[in-house]
């Protein structure tokens, strides 16, 4: 280990400290926690970036807890299956959600919602800040720079198509037509997976996606990526010009993952979560997953995401509407 990683290591401890203090005296007060179980629910498909994030979290919090964790894929509808679910279950802590800018987003994306997204919901914990969006296109595509994509979208206005598998990748579709004056064709799909095949078949022209999702398909030859959303480069895509190198500095939007339970969930139960999802992070298996997925883990308390999600409903809500996108 090298010796930044055993600082973080140490710092990740001292930090945690008081979370499993508190769930020692909680504990001390009612029933250990948890008893059984524990069952994470996904509004995505398999192999989208937040359900690989939800499986390395799940496995180290089962080895430290003791009991299994489940992870359960309900893709669809938005992602109002699974998160509807999660605002009905038995608000005990065994049931939670991980979701992303979605749960966000799709409060300004529709009229009508079968769940409220925060009135319903408890925080447990931010696992992942924001990490950059890839524009990809197919590997035979005639676009070759962000430039490339601009110049062609205003000679074709209409033409060109862009998938969107979630929220994030459609309004960061949305942002991009803002800033340059283009019109593209919005063609959505059920999650990431999907939307990524579609592309790299040449079905649709481009798509702007978080790297945990495209990375198999970018080393395989099927996609090509074309620009990162932001100001930092990727790591793990070398060469890959940021949106700020490309001209479009404003081009900044990003993906990010949080834990949540039923608003009714007790607060100590919501504490033991958080110093549960907070270790796990902090694991030398998680810390690599992060770092290699082009993101980075996040540790810090309930009260850390309740300030981030009220700073990103402001940004995404922001965007949504000047990007003129009317509630469906």
């Amino acid at each position: 280990m090298t010796r930044a990683f055993n600082l973080r290591r140490a710092t990740i401890a001292m930090l945690l400290g008081p979370a499993f203090v508190l769930s020692a005296s909680a504990a001390d007060q009612s029933p250990a926690f948890p008893q059984k179980p524990i069952k994470i629910l996904v509004p995505f498909p398999a192999g989208s970036g937040t359900d690989a994030s939800a499986r390395i979290i799940g496995a180290e919090i089962s080895k430290a807890s003791g009991q299994p964790v489940i992870v359960e894929n309900k893709p669809g509808a938005n992602g109002f299956i699974a998160t509807e679910q999660v605002a009905k279950a038995v608000p005990d802590g065994h049931t939670m959600l991980v979701t992303s800018n979605t749960h966000v987003a799709n409060k300004f994306l529709f009229k009508r919602l079968p769940y409220d997204p925060l009135g319903d919901f408890k925080s447990v914990a931010l696992y992942r800040k924001s990490t950059p969006l890839v524009l990809v296109v197919p590997n035979a595509s005639r676009f070759k720079t962000l430039n490339d994509v601009t110049n062609a979208a205003k000679k074709e206005p209409g033409k060109l198509t862009f998938a969107s598998g979630n929220s994030s990748s459609r309004v960061a579709g949305e942002l991009y037509k803002q800033l340059t004056g283009t019109d593209l064709l919005y063609v959505p799909y059920k999650g990431n997976p999907e939307a990524l095949s579609e592309v790299a078949a040449g079905r649709v022209d481009m798509m702007f996606s978080d790297a945990t999702a495209c990375l198999p398909l970018l080393a395989a030859g099927k996609l090509r990526a074309i620009v990162a959303t932001g100001s930092e480069p990727l790591p793990l895509l070398p060469g890959v010009p940021t949106s700020t190198e490309a001209g479009l500095p404003k081009l900044e939007l990003g993906s990010w993952g949080m834990l949540l339970v039923p608003r009714n969930t007790p607060d100590a139960i919501a504490e033991r979560l958080n110093a549960l999802v907070n270790a796990a992070i902090g694991t030398p298996k998680a810390e690599r997953y992060f770092r290699e997925s082009n993101g980075g883990g996040f540790i810090g308390s309930r009260a850390d995401l309740d300030r981030f999600i009220a700073s990103e409903s402001d940004k995404w809500g922001g965007i949504i509407k000047k990007a003129g996108i009317e509630p469906e």
